[in-house]
């Protein structure tokens, strides 16, 4: 993290762009030049049965918040039952992680994938509710045999990101933890035998990598495993989640890093972008406009998503390609009969045009949209589109330029309260458990017309990320706006953001506990505020939202939040520290 942290602090004084790599560089912890990752000379993974056809991916926890094991567990029910072809087990950004939810995540993945009693007991009456939902939306069920469905859905694993530190465990001289390591080798280890007596393949979904570097040290992580406990290396096969900037320019060179192990690359949005907007802090003529503007049809997203599908489709010294899992579909069908109609043609037409694209597959973020979305792969009829012909990957300029192209599309007030909303919303589901949880702009609230979203850590920190970077860039608004009087042209300034951040946490202040809980308004709510205006107003740009969060996790005192956020933005001042350990943890 160091490494990261110096690259960082250099673009930011040079005013320096992420590049491409020197071809003659050798990727670090590897024997492998960047023009040999790029040419494919490296012997990639085959991808196993039970991962060709991936059509759709589920993605959520396999545990709720101060809940029961019996209660708990009904997530990995639902996966399991859901006829996603996989479901990735978050243990990352949709994870809550008050108390013991890390935790309790791998026991309930350990308790399903043994078959546990407590499970099957649990699994028989989810899919009873199941049928009964299908009935009503489709006039059909869609679980026939149970005990026969929950073999169908390969399951996956997300372990946490290398930028963070478990909370239950810390080193001999009391710093953090890697929070990776705690996961990937959790999740194995109780995991292997009972998935490979199966006949199923063990994977994983490694997030937030930043380099082909990066990328090495978890590919020398997991063959550690593998050797420690007696697997062949390249038995664990593992997807990474292109969510990096500096990533998309060294897609080929993470293939190569992880060859053994590597099946293919998921695009993200939310944390993508956040990831642009964070890499260009720097750069006062580089502003995002409104959130919903930047779908991946907009301008650098639209080239990101392209360099991933080259990649993919670039073979390796032994003609193998692999896998792009598209990205995620984040509604619910929930709402007035309106609402939901638009809502799913819309995810149907994300849908067509990612499989159009090259996508082998795309995500979900809850199991009602499986059986909306999986026809649109259904139709076409390839298990995956692996050795789809594209144009071969370039390096120069206008390549690099390209993932960095903006277009004009609106910034507006009402933009900015979508963002302000939201991110208010999500550090105070975050600090309550709910590291993934149903969210729409307090405008919004009790019209069912407008649906709500499934939001994970990804959503507090671009929204964040466009906040701090129109107030301290001090963005052109393109419209006019009669609530704030303001003009186009005009820009968007402290006071403005004083006064949205007031008008808008009064209006969660007042919602209903169905959109904020009731028990949060004096607790968590307030913590959330904190963070947000300080995050925003601080002038140099803090790398995480989450690191903030994760501070005042189980703390309920502002006065304590406000010493913690203190804390963290000293010393990050000083020399780019981050605080990353539970401060809580004797």
């Amino acid at each position: 993290m160091r490494a990261r942290a110096e690259r960082r602090a250099v673009r930011s004084r040079d005013r320096r762009r992420i590049a491409f790599l020197d071809p003659d560089l050798t990727i670090g912890r590897t024997g492998i030049t960047v023009r040999e990752a790029r040419a494919g000379m490296f012997a990639g993974s085959e991808i196993p049965t039970d991962l060709q056809r991936q059509w759709i991916q589920g993605t959520g926890p396999a545990t709720k918040p101060h809940s029961t094991l019996e209660k708990s567990i009904r997530n990995v029910a639902y996966a399991l039952l859901s006829g996603a072809d996989g479901w990735m087990f978050d243990g990352e950004d949709a994870l809550g992680q008050v108390e013991t939810m890390s935790l309790d995540n791998q026991r309930n993945l350990r308790l399903a994938i043994a078959r546990d009693e407590s499970f099957l007991k649990v699994a028989e009456q989810v899919a009873d509710e199941m049928n009964a939902w299908a009935k009503s939306f489709f006039g059909r069920t869609i679980i026939d045999d149970w005990q026969k469905q929950l073999d169908f859905t390969t399951i996956i694993f997300r372990a946490r990101g290398l930028h963070l530190d478990d909370r239950h465990i810390k080193a001999a001289d009391g710093s953090g933890f890697s929070a990776s390591i705690a996961d990937l080798a959790m999740y194995v280890v109780h995991n292997h035998a009972a998935l490979r007596g199966r006949g199923r393949s063990i994977v994983v979904y490694l997030p937030k990598i930043q380099t082909a570097e990066e990328a090495a040290l978890w590919n020398d992580l997991i063959t550690a495993l593998e050797q420690h406990i007696g697997l062949a290396v390249g038995t664990i096969k593992a997807y990474v989640l292109v969510e990096q900037l500096e990533a998309s320019h060294q897609l080929m060179e993470i293939r190569a890093a992880l060859a053994p192990h590597f099946v293919g690359f998921n695009t993200g949005r939310w944390d993508y972008i956040n990831s642009v907007s964070d890499a260009m802090a720097w750069d006062p003529s580089f502003v995002n406009p409104n959130i919903d503007a930047i779908t991946m049809t907009y301008g650098y997203m639209r080239n990101y998503e392209d360099r991933v599908r080259r990649a993919v489709n670039t073979p390796d010294q032994n003609g193998r390609f692999a896998l792009w899992q598209g990205g995620m579909e984040p509604n619910i069908p929930v709402g007035s009969p309106q609402g939901v109609d638009t809502a799913m043609k819309r995810a149907v037409a994300g849908g067509e045009r990612e499989q159009q694209a090259g996508a082998s597959g795309k995500w979900v973020a809850h199991w009602k949209m499986v059986h909306i979305v999986r026809p649109v792969w259904e139709k076409a009829g390839q298990d995956n589109q692996l050795g789809r012909q594209f144009a071969p990957l370039g390096y120069e300029q206008a390549d690099a330029d390209a993932l960095l192209q903006l277009e004009q599309t609106p910034r507006t007030i009402r933009g900015a309260r979508d963002l302000l909303s939201v991110a208010l919303q999500y550090g105070n589901a975050f600090a309550q458990g709910f590291q993934a949880a149903a969210l729409k702009p307090a405008d919004f609230f009790g019209n069912d017309d407008v649906l709500y979203l499934m939001e994970d850590m990804a959503t507090g920190e671009i929204r964040l990320s466009i906040l701090w970077e129109w107030l301290h860039k001090g963005a052109t608004l393109t419209d006019d706006d009669a609530s704030l009087n303001v003009k186009a042209g005009e820009p968007f300034t402290p006071e403005l953001f004083a006064r949205l951040l007031e008008q808008e946490y009064d209006k969660l202040l007042k919602a209903s506990d169905r959109d904020v809980h009731d028990d949060s308004k004096k607790t968590t709510l307030p913590i959330a505020r904190e963070i947000v205006a300080r995050y925003v107003a601080e002038p140099g740009k803090a790398p995480w939202y989450i690191d903030l969060l994760n501070l005042n996790l189980n703390n309920h005192d502002l006065a304590e939040a406000k010493r913690r956020i203190d804390l963290y933005f000293e010393a990050f001042r000083k020399d780019g520290t981050r605080i990353t350990k539970n401060l809580d943890l004797k």
